[in-house]
């Protein structure tokens, strides 16, 4: 198997642990951004086992967002090194900055499921803080690997758009949580609509990168006329 469709089934991989796992959280009522301390200190409690499954799968989710990050690289980097580009990259420090957040992010939930309550309130208001902030590294991670796509001919425009789009209600979120950070309202909707773009965008390059053929080395293995 080639790298990049080793990064294309990584890319589907991590969208499908991310749908999942949120699919399986939020019924079980996960407090959102804003709500009291309190109401978060007894769901984590309540929920040991949920958030411990969570942050397995986590694990191997950050390991996919890698792997596909560095897929697209190699399969672009002939075409921007001649360009004199690095949009993959940086789009490749948006994922590896993003999974050092939310390794931080996810450490704060499972240790909220063993506070004693004295800590809950500072751990509640950092956990907030970094999925606010977060959005900052997936706006990073799309513009990046969305502008080395298009210009390299891996993705199409709108494929591209999508991403941006994406990237931008992403980094919006960002912006504005900090300003109304114990009452969002509508600005959760924002990163809540960029985020189901973000789980798409990266689908779809999966399946880009998997439909990719491999450069042909046959030039590496062929006679040099001049030697003879």
């Amino acid at each position: 198997m080639t790298f990049s469709r080793i990064g294309g089934w990584a890319a589907i991989g991590f969208a499908v642990l991310l749908a999942g796992t949120n699919l399986i959280l939020a019924p079980s009522g996960l407090p959102l951004i804003g709500d009291p301390a309190n109401e978060a200190a007894d769901y984590f409690g309540a929920h040991a086992g949920l958030i411990g499954i969570s942050g397995t799968l986590a694990v191997a989710a950050w390991l996919l967002a890698v792997l596909f990050g560095a897929a697209v690289v190699a399969v672009v980097r002939s075409s921007e090194r001649t360009r004199g580009e690095a949009w993959a990259v940086v789009g490749l420090a948006g994922l590896v900055l993003q999974n050092a957040t939310f390794t931080v992010f996810t450490a704060t939930r499972l240790a909220l499921t063993a506070t004693d309550g004295t800590a809950t309130e500072a751990l509640w208001a950092l956990n907030e803080a970094l999925f606010a902030f977060n959005g900052t590294y997936l706006a990073t991670a799309m513009l990046g690997l969305s502008l080395a796509g298009l210009r390299s001919g891996l993705i199409r425009p709108i494929h591209t758009t999508l991403g941006l789009v994406a990237g931008a209600l992403q980094l919006l979120g960002a912006l504005l949580l900090p300003l109304v950070f114990n009452d969002p309202g509508a600005v959760d909707l924002i990163g809540l609509a960029g985020w189901m773009l973000w789980v798409v965008w990266i689908f779809w390059y999966g399946i880009v990168l998997i439909r990719t053929r491999a450069p042909s080395t046959e030039h590496l293995l062929a006679p040099n006329p001049a030697a003879a």
